[in-house]
This record gives C-alpha cells, structure tokens and sequence, in this order.
C-alpha cells in the first residue's frame, strides 16, 4: 500500500515537472490568424540554437577532414571557400528547421529567389571574380610566388583570395586582380610549369663585322653574370639580315624571370664595352636622301 502511494507521488511529481517544462518551451508569441498563424516559442528558439551548433560542429569536422593534407597556403585559400559554403550552409539550416516546425518558407523562398536574381544581374562580375577565385584553387593553376602577366603588367603572386588576386610588380606597387581575368582572358604565368624561364636581348652590328667574333664576345657577355644559369647553355642565334644592321640575340636562363629587366640592363651594358674593345660598331639607322632637280622648261 505504502508503495503504491509512493508510486503515485512521483508520478504526480513528474507529470508537474514534464508539465512546468512543457508550457516553459510553449510560452512564446503569435502572430497572424487562423492557417496563417505563426508561433515563436522558446523550444522552437532553442531547436534552432542547437540545429546551428550541430552544422558548426559538422562543418568543422569536414574542414578538418578537408585540410588535413593541404599544405598551409592551400589550407588558406580553401578557408575563404569554406566561409562562403558556411553561409549558404546556415542559411539552408534556418529555412529547414522553420519547415519542420510548420511555419511557412515558401514565400521567404520564392522572394530570396527573386532577389537573387535582381542581385546576380547587379552583381554579375563579383559572382564571376567568386566562380574564378574557386576555379583557381581547386584546378591550381595559379599559386603564390608564381610570375604572371596581366594587361602587359608583370607581378609575383602575394596572396590569392575568394574575389581578388594580389601581386606586386617590379617597381614594387601592389596590383588587385578580380579574378575573373584569369578565366575570360590570356594570362601569361612564367613559372606554371617550373621556375626556370629563358630570356634574351638583341643587338645589331654593321655589315662586314666578323660574325663568329659577335658570337664569342656575346656568349662572353653573359659568362660573368651570376644570375644567369650555366645549364641550359646559353646561345646566341643570327637572327636576320636588316635593313642597317646584321641582327643577333644573346639568349640565357634565369630562374627568377621577376629581375629579368636588371639582368638585361647588365648585359647590354657589357656588350657595349665588349663591342668597343673590339671595334665592333653598332650602327644605327641610315637613310639615303636623293634630291632631283627638274630642268627648267623653256
């Protein structure tokens, strides 16, 4: 008897304390009338809570997952893509768990779709410089420190991000790239493949010089530049027959092409010395002026 009773007490306590906890995660505010009528409780404000706390969980797990064995300039750049799939990610959260506990989404769906569309034909380049910034950090075809060329500028890659590209040029200013450019136009990068790149310089000498002597005293030229790399062998090629000048080129490897312009500035300075040791004459361009004088007619 004694324990029946006690029986019926808990239970009485239970259904009190199920009950207070029960109309705690029901108290809330409503809005609207009939089929329409919307209720925010404190349950549906914690269901929230913790669907968001179990996506950060989920999300950080796959980004460990992820990065594991990336290096640290890749894990870099794919943080800037994991913040943008985050947000996307929230977002269909949010819409889910309004679903679930019956509030309408359909017309917060159909207007988020119809704003999208009004904000991607204003913002049409910036979702191109996104889709060309993801393009680039998955098929690698740009990284840092790599030499490129954009609209005639040369830079060595800083840092790539979601939107924009940064790259010093050689007169040390800095260059934003939108990252669109790499996906709708020729980029030229000098060291997609390796570092080594091959540079050369011309010069023209008068007719009748001794051309094996050009040839000596230019691969003489580069022989004391420390930059310039012994293997592959520098060559010199006999490149035409011009219009003042019998035309040759001094060509040579380097393995940072962003100091190229010093490195030729050095060389032209040599052969010019080496060419005046030698009295190899560079000539410049001559013109022959013919003056006709018509007789004077009777």
């Amino acid at each position: 008897m004694q324990e029946d009773v006690t029986d019926n007490i808990k239970k009485v306590v239970n259904e009190n304390i199920w009950g207070s906890i029960k109309e705690f995660l029901n108290f809330g505010f409503h809005f609207g009338d009939g089929a329409h009528q919307v209720k925010i409780s404190i349950g549906l404000l914690l269901v929230v809570m913790a669907s968001f706390i179990i996506a950060s969980f989920i999300l950080k797990w796959a980004r460990k997952i992820s990065t594991r064995n990336m290096d640290e300039a890749d894990q870099l750049k794919f943080l800037s893509v994991f913040k943008f799939i985050k947000y996307i990610t929230y977002i269909v959260v949010l819409f889910s768990m309004l679903s679930v506990v019956g509030i309408n989404v359909t017309p917060f769906i159909a207007a988020s779709a119809a704003l999208l569309v009004g904000v991607g034909l204003a913002l049409q380049e910036l979702f191109q410089d996104i889709i060309g910034g993801l393009l680039i950090m998955v098929d690698k075809s740009l990284l840092v420190g790599d030499i490129i060329e954009v609209q005639g500028k040369v830079g060595r890659v800083l840092d790539i991000k979601l939107r924009t590209t940064r790259a010093i040029t050689r007169d040390d200013k800095i260059i934003i790239i939108p990252n669109h450019l790499f996906i709708s136009e020729t980029i030229f990068n000098y060291t997609q493949n390796h570092k080594t790149t091959r540079e050369s310089i011309k010069v023209g000498v008068a007719y009748g010089s001794d051309t094996e002597m050009v040839k000596g005293l230019l691969l003489k030229s580069v022989a004391d530049q420390e930059e310039i790399l012994k293997s592959p062998n520098p060559f010199v090629l006999f490149e035409d027959f011009g219009d003042s000048a019998l035309i040759f080129s001094i060509n040579f490897y380097l393995n940072d092409s962003f100091i190229a312009p010093k490195i030729k500035s050095d060389l032209r300075f040599r052969v010019d010395g080496l060419f005046r040791e030698n009295n190899i004459l560079i000539p410049f361009p001559q013109r022959d002026v013919h003056v006709y004088q018509n007789p004077l007619k009777p």
